[in-house]
């Protein structure tokens, strides 16, 4: 029995040092899968977690673009343009409520996703209504009152042939398209069939595609 309790005692430290080693592996994991700014997840988190919960259930996919946020950064300095980020990401999290199963994420730059559990598409329009509203709404940074506005697209999952998130985030991305191109606002995408040329991979005129003047 002392034995027993003496190799205990011995392990202990070692024991101890597994753990914090564990715990401080964790936690940067966790941090990897935030983004720092924002504190949403990042698009490989929000992919995966989306790709599980679409497998659930029916879902509204949301992608949104900032409108005006470039005049922001260049009138005021980056430290309100990430304000302005901040502030989104409060707004997404609050209108969406995460612990109902909704997840928010940044893409990059100014643009974010979202994936909520919608069973009954009728309250959609009422959904994107007030995250406009919301994101659209002054923030106030040292005295300032910033605004920006902001495309909002969606596509319903169960207007497509299967579960595919990636389906769902390019339809939803072209309705926020047609809604930046109509000055602002929210769309909804009416099915599954794309409307806009693809390049890369990747609608034409996004970021990152070969034409210029991307959305």
């Amino acid at each position: 029995m002392n034995a027993v309790v003496a190799t205990l005692a011995a392990s202990g430290p070692l024991a101890s040092g597994w753990f914090l080693h564990g715990l401080v592996l964790r936690r940067r994991l966790t941090a990897a899968r935030r983004d720092p700014l924002s504190g949403l997840p990042t698009r490989a988190a929000f992919e995966r977690q989306a790709a599980r919960a679409l497998a659930r259930g029916p879902h509204a996919v949301l992608v949104l673009d900032l409108d005006g946020f470039k005049a922001v950064n260049d009138t005021f300095g980056h430290a309100v343009g990430d304000e302005v980020i901040r502030s989104t990401a409060t707004s997404l999290v609050d209108v969406l409520g995460e612990g109902r199963g909704s997840v928010a994420a940044r893409l990059g730059g100014d643009e974010f996703a979202a994936l909520v559990p919608l069973p009954d598409p009728v309250a959609l329009p009422w959904l994107l209504r007030g995250l406009h509203d919301a994101v659209t709404a002054p923030c106030a940074y040292r005295g300032q009152s910033l605004t920006v506005g902001v495309s909002v697209g969606a596509c319903l999952t169960a207007e497509l042939p299967s579960a595919s998130l990636p389906l769902a985030l390019r339809r939803a991305d072209e309705a926020m398209y047609a809604a930046k191109r109509s000055g602002g606002g929210w769309r909804i995408a009416d099915g599954p069939a794309l409307t806009c040329t693809t390049t890369a991979g990747r609608r034409t005129g996004r970021r990152g595609t070969a034409r210029k003047g991307a959305a």
